[in-house]
């Protein structure tokens, strides 16, 4: 017998064919099932939403659950606050291990612009486990993904869960030892028991289709039982070459939250927190210095701070501008050649003979269409920036735009010898510029 959550499992897999990603996250993902005497009883969080997937997604809903089991009644309700969802309130085991780091906390994680959607949904996780199922946060190395997992860890901790972080190389590691050992049994009950599984970098399933198959099924028995699944990684769900379509499908049904890099005000704050911790407070000339002549990333900022910081206490000298600007003359040479979104912007317009606002604008005839499609392929080619920082220095647009714009250029590359050369060209200017 199928049980109502794996009918809800098979529709949702079914409606993601059909619904785009932003209707299953908004109107559909929400939703909790629940059997009512052989009936398919759908719960919405409010009447607001009841109302919406009534009218516009109620007979999709239908439909889909119709094509796993024929004639299955279907209703749609508002759940009641006082409904509570079933927990395990079993004690946690003497040898059980979290592999929490407790200074990764909510607190000490510096918020601003680039992070702040994303500490939301983290702290929308810790108040009401499973309202984002999955939680699927992605950006670049080094800009805090991590931190927020072991902050929504360390909170539901201290509310007695069973939380795990875990770095998803070590989840295969951990995999293939239950394999060798022929313990797999032991390895399937330990995750698949768990309240909340927090899973670092998952990029790293690409390929490994035995570690997919087990993520999969392991995914699949904690949606089923309502617990909390986070996970991170550096891309959008559907550009991570080498995973299963079906794990993608599951991907998009929760949240999906980008980090950017952090803006000048956020690396500066960062800058002067950091250095607080360490011991060594620093003036605002040196932060925003600093934060002016790195901005890849969190961790490369906080490495050179620890490298000034370090070689002042070598040399027994106060930190001054003059000071910070000798030690890092390297860095700051390499970081005046690296080529930004602007810079792209600018040598495509002028190869193709059109305006920058050209590019910017919504105009959608090819004269224009052509040298934004190129000058974003170009900018996820040669640059660190996430999808959505991307789309944010095009005028605002979705990362799913330079998504498609990419996927454009890279058909046009193999079908148009022009559009090739264009890029070799284009390229070869920014590299050589």
């Amino acid at each position: 017998m199928i049980t109502e959550n794996k009918i809800w499992l098979k529709c949702l897999e079914e409606l993601s064919r059909n619904l785009t990603e932003k209707e299953m996250r908004l109107w559909i993902a929400p939703l909790k099932a629940e059997n009512k005497g052989g009936a398919i009883k759908l719960y919405a969080p409010n009447k607001f939403m009841k109302e919406e997937v009534e009218k516009n997604f109620l007979n999709k809903i239908s439909i889909a659950i119709n094509k796993i089991v024929d004639g299955i009644p279907i209703s749609l309700d508002v759940i009641s606050s006082k409904r509570k969802v079933e927990r395990d309130t079993g004690t946690m085991p003497s040898n059980f291990k979290s592999n929490l780091n407790s200074e990764m906390t909510f607190t000490t994680f510096v918020e601003g612009k680039s992070n702040q959607l994303a500490k939301a949904a983290c702290l929308s996780v810790v108040n009401e486990p499973g309202a984002f199922n999955p939680l699927y946060i992605y950006g670049g190395v080094g800009l805090g993904k991590t931190h927020l997992l072991h902050s929504i860890g360390n909170q539901l901790s201290k509310e007695n869960k069973r939380v795990v972080y875990l770095h998803s190389e070590k989840f295969v590691q951990n995999m293939v030892t239950a394999l060798r050992n022929n313990q797999i049994e032991e390895f399937k009950k330990f995750y698949r028991t768990l309240d909340v599984l927090l899973l670092d970098d998952i990029q790293f399933f690409a390929g490994k289709e035995r570690s997919q198959e087990e993520f999969f099924h392991t995914f699949n028995a904690l949606f089923e039982y309502k617990k909390q699944v986070v996970l991170t990684c550096d891309k959008y769900p559907k550009e991570i070459n080498g995973l299963e379509d079906r794990i993608k499908s599951r991907l998009v049904w929760g949240m999906n939250v980008s980090i950017d890099p952090p803006d000048l005000e956020t690396r500066v704050a960062i800058l002067q927190a950091k250095a607080e911790t360490l011991g060594l407070p620093i003036n605002n000339d040196v932060a925003f210095f600093l934060a002016r002549n790195i901005n890849s990333n969190v961790r490369e900022l906080e490495g050179n701070l620890r490298r000034v910081l370090a070689t002042a206490r070598f040399r027994k000298c106060d930190v001054t501008l003059d000071f910070t600007k000798e030690t890092l003359a390297d860095l700051i040479s390499l970081n005046q050649r690296l080529i930004t979104v602007e810079q792209i912007q600018k040598v495509t317009s002028t190869y193709y003979k059109v305006r920058v606002s050209d590019i910017l604008s919504t105009k959608r005839d090819k004269k224009s269409t052509l040298p934004r499609h190129m000058a974003m392929t170009l900018c996820k080619d040669l640059t660190n920036n996430s999808l959505p920082s991307i789309g944010d220095g095009f005028g605002g647009r979705d990362h799913t735009t330079v998504l498609h714009a990419n996927k454009k250029i890279a058909k046009l590359r193999k079908e148009d010898a022009q559009v090739e050369q264009d890029y070799i060209n284009i390229t070869h200017i920014l590299n050589n510029g």
